[in-house]
């Protein structure tokens, strides 16, 4: 499931976001929402990961300053 946002609906998304945007379209954050995402599920599976992964795209907004935001590996 992430491996086919990565790869078909990112890119056109980001496109889109720069053509309409501008360079302030761009990820707030490292490693990227899916890549979180991805490392959440696997270490925490699916509840925590769901969890942690919502609260990534809780602050994933126009106020954050984002950086680096790993997974808690607890």
């Amino acid at each position: 499931m992430f491996s086919f946002y990565q790869k078909y609906i990112s890119p056109y998304y980001h496109t889109l976001g720069h053509a309409l945007f501008g360079n302030s379209f761009a990820c707030r954050f490292s490693p990227t929402c899916s890549e979180y995402a991805k490392e959440s599920y696997r270490l925490h599976g699916i509840i925590i990961g769901t969890k942690l992964t919502l609260g990534r795209f809780l602050r994933c907004q126009p106020f954050s300053h984002g950086g680096i935001d790993p997974v808690p590996k607890n």
